[in-house]
């Protein structure tokens, strides 16, 4: 009995660790930022914004969630990270709009990428027009301001969606 228990957990433990996905760290292209993903996010899209400042963005899929990033390095470094967190709100209000945001439960500020307070983050909660879940993550230095999402026509996995979206590397860090 007891052998058959033993024989039990580990292939238990063998099927949970050759289904469960990690975390690998890509570069977002030559923007000197990388980001750690559950999913290849493949060769990031590079544009440019009306001000010149450059664009990256990547998204991929698995288990039913999609993980994507714009990254956008600012052509002027804002130096009041205030400021800074200002032009993000009023990037992610135009994101609403764009991906067709239906609802939103309400900017969640304060937050610090790796405790540094040379950061400031933002997150929230999105329902599309699709009735697709969302979370969004928005971290800038000034220099930078990524977006991070994950959406899902089911339940958001908090947890892995958390571990990613703390994955976000600027320069220097």
């Amino acid at each position: 009995m007891r052998l058959t228990i033993t024989l039990l957990s580990v292939s238990l433990m063998i099927a949970l660790s050759t289904t469960a996905q990690s975390l690998k760290k890509y570069p977002i292209s030559n923007s000197g930022c990388s980001a750690y993903f559950f999913c290849d996010p493949g060769i990031f899209e590079i544009t440019k914004s009306p001000d010149s400042s450059e664009v990256y963005t990547a998204e991929c899929k698995t288990d039913e969630q999609a993980y994507g990033i714009i990254c956008i390095k600012l052509k002027e470094k804002i130096a009041d990270l205030q400021q800074s967190e200002d032009v993000m709100v009023q990037y992610l209000d135009f994101l609403k709009t764009e991906l067709k945001i239906a609802k939103a439960a309400g900017y969640g500020k304060g937050h610090r990428l790796k405790n540094s307070e040379a950061t400031r983050g933002i997150i929230d909660y999105w329902e599309d027009q699709d009735k697709d879940n969302w979370k969004i993550n928005a971290w800038t230095n000034g220099a930078y301001i990524a977006v991070m999402y994950v959406y899902s026509k089911k339940e958001l996995v908090e947890t892995k969606a958390n571990l990613y979206f703390e994955g976000l590397r600027f320069p220097g860090m």
